[in-house]
């Protein structure tokens, strides 16, 4: 049992080296480990705020670039809407210039084809009055070739003219 109860002079002595080992560590090793204890807690501190901060700005710049991508994406419908608008505009333009040309080319034709059915028609005239003047003429000379049907022919002229 003596091996369990240790003797009162290395109570002593046990108590005396653990009471210089913890003057020894308090004067030389306390502060500096504290130090570095509240250093590294301070460190922490700012690594963790630093973090909150970097937290709130990537927040802020999130929010930011969302309105930015609203903003953008509202000009970009807006220049969409503009250019269609601009699009149905010319189309609109275009048909009514088409129309318009459309319409005179229609008039310029329809003067055209008049003026030819008019040049035609007098060229028929007067193709037909030549005609008429050459047959007239053959058979006026046929029936004046003998005596008898001119006198014949001045004769029933005369009664015409008298009867009108």
């Amino acid at each position: 049992m003596e091996l369990v109860t240790p003797s009162i002079g290395l109570v002593f002595w046990t108590t005396v080296s653990f009471l210089i080992l913890i003057f020894v560590l308090g004067k030389f090793a306390w502060k500096p480990i504290m130090k570095a204890l509240d250093d590294r807690e301070r460190s922490i501190e700012d690594a963790l705020s630093a973090a909150e901060k970097a937290k709130e700005e990537l927040t802020r710049l999130n929010n930011e670039s969302e309105q930015l991508l609203k903003e953008a994406r509202a000009e970009r419908d807006k220049i969409l809407k503009d250019a269609k608008d601009i699009k149905d505009a010319t189309i609109a333009d275009a048909k009514n210039l088409a129309k318009v040309e459309g319409e005179k080319m229609i008039t310029k034709a329809k003067e055209e084809i008049n003026n030819q059915k008019m040049a035609a028609l007098a060229e028929v005239k007067n193709q037909v009055a030549g005609l008429s003047l050459e047959i007239a003429e053959k058979v006026l000379k046929h029936q004046l070739e003998d005596k008898s049907k001119q006198e014949s022919l001045v004769n029933d002229l005369l009664k015409d003219v008298k009867l009108n």
